[in-house]
């Protein structure tokens, strides 16, 4: 079966990237990793016109072969459905760049740790150059933007703050925030769980890389706890850390303040000015998602405007849904980002 459909009028170009940053990691993960450039319709018509660009950044567990399959039956996956848009004239085209940061663990959260590897440097320092160097892009960060959702709602966010060099607006669509809402209450689930592995997580992966995965109820919960303490609380040589105690679910104060330190909400205040050089941010969540998303986009809605940045610029919605499967919001996302982006400003 193609991956794409026959109608498709922009085109899907794949990749391998050989990345320098990568190589030996502290996992072990390939450093040559898949990158799928979208070019709109008419990319190939005007030799001339260069893009705005929008990098997409997947949630935890994902690889960019999940952009070609739709979550759901009946409806178009991402490239899909935003090809449909500027097909229809409906947004200004833009090209997009589709990142792979997955690891042993699940997922990089877009930061550089000693426990997962250089993911934050390798998506800004080499992938960014060289989508510049082999399309014609806008290559400013006025005109590139960065969305995603879940934790690669998490990197869209905090890679602006940290890059505002590089980017000039972002969305993020259920994306981690508001860490106390968000991972406290599976804390104390996993402590539960963890009984019968004798408290111990690793006890736990390796009856988990033992057989099929995800065939547990507890699997994708302990998964993530793993997985981002590798990303934000690793020890010295890497080991994962976890922030409480996994008998009683009490938070250990100095692992659990660095996962604060990576919270968007935490993070806005010190990255104000980066908040305020942003052409548009965009904010979404469903009212019942299952990690509390909806509290986190609000708390960082408001982080937001108390670091000054003007309500024009901010789309914000609380929507009728969950955390999964509603990656159909998406391609609106994208289109508004496109907009934004496309917009001329003074230098240009």
């Amino acid at each position: 079966m193609p991956l794409w459909p026959d109608d498709l009028a922009g085109h899907v170009h794949e990749h391998t990237f050989d990345s320098v940053l990568l190589r030996g990691n502290p996992l072990g993960d390939p450093h040559e990793r898949p990158l799928w450039v979208y070019t709109p319709p008419g990319y190939d018509d005007d030799p001339d016109r260069r893009y705005p660009v929008v990098y997409m950044l997947l949630g935890f567990t994902g690889q960019v072969q999940a952009w070609s399959r739709a979550t759901s039956a009946y409806r178009d996956p991402v490239p899909v459905a935003v090809d449909r848009l500027f097909a229809r004239g409906e947004a200004p085209p833009a090209i997009l760049v589709f990142v792979d940061a997955f690891t042993t663990y699940g997922g990089s959260q877009y930061v550089d740790s000693p426990g997962t590897g250089r993911y934050h440097s390798y998506l800004c320092d080499e992938v960014v150059p060289w989508v510049d160097a082999h399309y014609r892009t806008l290559a400013s960060r006025d005109h590139r933007g960065i969305a995603g959702k879940s934790s690669g709602g998490l990197g869209a966010a905090i890679t602006s703050m940290t890059r505002p060099d590089l980017f000039g607006a972002f969305a993020t669509h259920s994306g981690d925030s508001l860490s106390e809402a968000q991972y406290t209450p599976h804390f104390y689930k996993a402590v539960r769980d963890l009984r019968a592995y004798d408290g111990d997580i690793f006890t736990w992966w390796e009856d988990f890389r033992s057989r099929v995965a995800f065939t547990k109820a507890e699997d994708l919960r302990l998964l993530e706890i793993l997985g981002v303490s590798a990303c934000f609380s690793p020890a010295e040589d890497g080991t994962p850390l976890l922030p409480f105690d996994p008998a009683t679910g009490a938070l250990r104060p100095d692992e659990w303040g660095r996962w604060l330190d990576r919270d968007p909400v935490r993070m806005a205040p010190a990255h104000a000015e980066a908040l305020r050089s942003m052409r548009g941010i965009w904010i979404d969540a469903g009212t019942h998602d299952e990690w509390f998303l909806d509290l986190g986009a609000t708390a960082f809605r408001r982080a937001v405007a108390d670091a000054g940045v003007p309500d024009d610029r901010v789309y914000f919605e609380l929507f009728d849904g969950g955390h999964i499967a509603v990656e159909y919001r998406q391609p609106p996302g994208v289109a508004w980002l496109s907009r934004v982006l496309s917009a001329p400003v003074a230098d240009d």
